[in-house]
């Protein structure tokens, strides 16, 4: 019996093909048969048209609504353009029967053949059929299928929370952000808070927001830190709700908390030194002394044009926040000068983009940007580098790279 109902699955596959294989060649065949008798459709309409004009004519002439030398006029007009149209008839009539027989045989032999060679080298005409309760039984590595069951298990018991809290992440990797959201707060609802879920939550609220932090999000990270007090995770978007809130310093301290509290080689302290040079800070690790610390230009090559000398830095710390800040624009504009004479400078573009974009100067950090893509185009992995920095601190970069 089954192996009856794999023959006819077979048959009624093959009926299928050949049937849309017939359908698209009368699709494509219609136009080229249609043609001769679409002209001629045209030619008699037009002619019929004349005709019709000249009846009217004779109307007008005997209603005394035109004279008899503008009716003789008219009707010279109307009878040259019905010679004309009548006398295409006879030259164009033959040519479409013979005109398209190629492309008619292509359409029908040529086409078939070539789609079943296509079909039998790519194609797996062997694999049976596999409805969708057989694929269920056995999904493989298919995350669509493997979805499909959970959801369909979790329909028949929502109260299974290791269910909602297997399948909660797994709609956040296939951006599915708000089944997602639905999924953690189940899944907290049914087996309790805990970081993991927490944070979880917290960044599928952020992804609903388009990254932002939101005082709910917000909320959560601050439960998920009682239940957890060293969660790295829940530290770092607390100090990014601080950055977005406009309040540079709080944040730059909570990111400098968390950078001295991490391992030396834990994988999220470059993005948290990132951070920390954004608001003004010294990246973790680095020398109180090195060019950059504490200044616009962070992290950089003591012998890199534009950064401050030692000196520069000791007279920094002994200046009030005005002319500190006085002091690192003109560093700024020094390095934006020096780039300007040598623009092959990779690290200089880096920090002079960063330093106006910690100096809140969006026009010039873009026209920082543009410059250093002419001479780093955005192919090349350095020209990458400055765009995802770019995108990283907001500047906008389609003019960028124009």
């Amino acid at each position: 019996m089954k192996t009856r109902f794999t023959y006819l699955g077979d048959m009624l596959f093959w009926i299928l093909v050949a049937a849309l294989t017939a359908a698209l060649a009368v699709i494509l065949l219609y136009p080229l048969l249609r043609g001769a008798k679409a002209a001629d459709n045209i030619r008699a309409g037009e002619a019929a048209v004349y005709r019709d004009q000249l009846r009217e004519l004779d109307r007008d002439l005997d209603g005394g609504l035109i004279t008899p030398e503008e009716a003789d006029y008219a009707r010279a007009e109307i009878g040259r353009r019905l010679i004309a149209v009548s006398a295409d008839e006879p030259a164009q009539t033959p040519k479409p029967a013979r005109h398209h027989r190629f492309t008619e045989a292509f359409v029908l032999l040529v086409l078939p053949v070539l789609g079943l060679c296509l079909y039998l080298t790519t194609g797996r005409p062997d694999l049976p059929s596999q409805p969708l309760e057989a694929r269920l039984e056995n999904p493989g590595n298919d995350v669509a299928v493997l979805i499909t069951k959970a959801e369909r298990h979790l329909a028949v018991n929502p109260d299974d929370g290791k269910g909602w809290d297997v399948l909660a992440p797994i709609y956040f990797r296939t951006m599915r952000v708000n089944d997602a959201q639905l999924a953690y707060r189940n899944a907290i609802r049914l087996l309790g808070p805990s970081p993991v879920r927490l944070d979880g939550l917290a960044e599928t609220l952020m992804a609903v927001s388009d990254g932002v932090v939101t005082e709910e999000a917000r909320q959560v990270l601050e439960q998920s830190l009682t239940l957890e007090p060293d969660n790295p995770r829940a530290r770092f978007y607390i100090a990014l709700s601080m950055e977005q809130a406009g309040r540079p310093n709080e944040a730059r301290q909570a990111f400098e908390t968390l950078a001295k509290q991490s391992p030396a080689d834990a994988p999220w302290l470059p993005l948290v030194n990132e951070h920390i040079a954004m608001n003004g800070g010294a990246k973790a690790g680095a020398d109180p002394a090195a060019p950059g610390a504490n200044l616009a230009a962070p992290g950089g090559n003591p012998a890199a044009p534009g950064n401050p000398t030692q000196q520069d830095v000791a007279a920094a710390e002994t200046m009030n926040a005005g002319d500190r800040q006085q002091m690192i624009r003109g560093m700024v504009e020094s390095l934006d000068a020096k780039l300007s004479e040598d623009p092959n400078n990779f690290e200089g573009w880096m920090r002079l983009v960063r330093s106006y974009a910690v100096l809140n100067d969006k026009d010039r950090a873009a026209g920082a940007l543009k410059r250093g893509l002419a001479a780093f185009p955005p192919p090349g992995e350095q020209g990458r580098q400055l765009l995802a920095l770019a995108r990283e601190l907001g500047i906008a970069t389609e003019e960028a790279t124009q």
